[in-house]
């Protein structure tokens, strides 16, 4: 009598392990990319402007006006009260010609949270100007203090109620 051997019967490709694992992979990365994609789309970087590209050729007008700062020698004195949040300033210059404007800008831009700047519109009275915070400062921010032709720049880490800016 003659026995054939039994072979048992080969496995369908989805009953294969490898083949499993072989998939994993490049899928694996899929899933990875739109996940970041993901991220990143709801996690926009609010420090970048949407007008970068306008900021980038305005950048010669903003070395005109820190330039104008410096010709002019203006100083300033701020005060900021930080149960009211009144923002006062009183602006001083050395050069004869200077005349106060009647209104100034003050922004306060923080380095990575864009929902914490705040810009105040001041006022001249009585020789001050004065405006209102939207809310207390906590943190470092860069400090901008000016109007269309000139402005003054520096870095303080808040609260400080009183400072002083001045472009050298």
């Amino acid at each position: 009598m003659h026995m054939a051997l039994d072979n048992p019967p080969e496995r369908p490709w989805y009953r294969q392990p490898w083949v499993w694992f072989i998939i994993a992979l490049p899928a694996t990365s899929v899933v990875a990319g739109l996940t970041t994609l993901g991220i990143a789309i709801v996690n926009r970087d609010s420090v970048v402007h949407d007008d970068w590209y306008k900021e980038g050729k305005a950048i010669n007008l903003n070395l005109a006006r820190d330039t104008q700062a410096t010709a002019l020698g203006l100083n300033a004195s701020l005060r900021l009260d930080p149960l009211t949040g009144e923002a006062a300033v009183r602006l001083a210059s050395s050069a004869a010609s200077f005349s106060a404007p009647a209104t100034l800008t003050l922004y306060f831009s923080h380095p990575t949270q864009a929902d914490a700047d705040q810009i105040v519109a001041l006022t001249l009275r009585n020789g001050e100007y004065i405006g209102q915070l939207r809310e207390g400062l906590k943190g470092r921010f860069h400090v901008e203090l000016g109007s269309p032709e000139w402005r003054l720049l520096g870095t303080r880490e808040f609260p400080e109620p009183e400072f002083s800016l001045t472009h050298e």
